[in-house]
């Protein structure tokens, strides 16, 4: 019986690849990275397949072509992003990528639509970033291309996601905050933001309640304001106004990140109350400006440059061998003290 003639989809699954993917290889249309390319040729030729293999390594000339950036919201200064993206762009670029950002308009994600330019022939990675979207991450991990997200959406830790996950840690800096203000005297702790809006803000809001069920405090809503993330977070008088709800004001506001901190500061201040004698407030991602208010705001530095370096890392490896099971990277956080909180 003649042996069984040797295909494209037989190499494909050799490799643990699709067989698109080999297809670009064979015949010298799109882009491959050299790892890929060279483990496809490698498998061809032990597997006996009788393509012009001369032909494969001929496409290895081609440019590599570029990483995609997927954002709904392009991190601007106060946020950890924009030092991620100036080591990832680096590293990315040392190996031979270019770095395209796609900002992705509310149309887009409620379509589920890949922003125009978009070119998946040329693409060869995927950086999500500032994407909140369940279903539209689900779409994106769905192409089949290397995928890293950074953060992701409030139940990312509880979905299998195809694509791989860095984060920050959040959960054991909050839970060592908590701790801290109650050593500081706190007996009443509020939190402020938008548990829901994404990954990272969830989990700050479960360190914190694991923090006050570890010190023996209870979790109180009325103390919390939890709105929605559209809400006037920026705007003193509606601050002031969620404030003048509760039962009577906490000792101490964890807020969700720099942001909602520095925002909280000024409402506690236009109400004529004294930071920290009358209230701590704490904030998150250890942003430039956290360190300029006055006073100077208590947060949790996010190593940026590491995550961006990490992801880099990251994703190159995984367009090399992307058949390695995908993983959940957690990066560690640091709470700075200063003089937002009492010492």
């Amino acid at each position: 019986m003649p042996a069984k003639r040797v295909t494209m989809q037989d190499i494909a699954d050799a490799c643990g690849l699709s067989r698109n993917t080999v297809s670009k290889v064979f015949n010298g249309r799109g882009a491959v990275p050299r790892a890929t390319r060279e483990l496809i040729i490698r498998t061809a030729e032990e597997m006996g397949y009788g393509a012009p293999v001369e032909h494969a390594a001929s496409a290895g000339k081609q440019a590599q072509g570029c990483i995609a950036l997927l954002t709904c919201n392009l991190p601007r200064d106060a946020h950890f992003g924009t030092f991620l993206l100036s080591t990832f762009s680096d590293l990315i670029s040392r190996a031979g990528y270019t770095l395209k950002i796609f900002e992705i308009s509310a149309e887009e994600t409620r379509q589920k639509k890949l922003p125009p330019f978009f070119d998946r022939e040329r693409v060869m990675g995927i950086l999500c970033i500032e994407v909140f979207d369940t279903d539209y991450l689900a779409m994106i991990c769905g192409l089949g291309l290397p995928t890293i997200v950074i953060d992701g959406p409030r139940h990312a830790v509880s979905t299998l996601m195809s694509c791989d996950f860095v984060s920050m840690d959040n959960i054991a800096a909050e839970i060592t905050v908590v701790s801290r203000l109650v050593e500081m005297g706190a007996r009443r702790i509020g939190f402020v933001g938008d548990r829901e809006h994404c990954c990272s803000f969830y989990e700050r809001w479960f360190g914190y309640s694991i923090g006050l069920r570890d010190t023996g405090l209870p979790l109180d809503e009325k103390l919390c304001i939890l709105a929605p993330d559209s809400a006037a977070y920026d705007d003193t008088d509606w601050l002031i106004r969620q404030m003048r709800q509760m039962p009577g004001l906490p000792d101490a506001f964890v807020c969700a990140n720099d942001f909602l901190g520095i925002h909280m500061m000024s409402a506690l201040k236009k109400m004529g109350l004294s930071i920290p004698k009358d209230i701590m407030v704490t904030g998150f991602d250890g942003t430039s400006q956290s360190a300029l208010v006055e006073p100077p705001l208590t947060t949790v530095a996010i190593p940026g440059n590491d995550i961006g370096r990490i992801a880099a890392n990251l994703l190159l490896y995984r367009i090399s061998q992307p058949g390695m099971p995908f993983v959940w990277t957690r990066v560690k956080t640091t709470p700075e003290w200063r003089e937002s909180t009492r010492h």
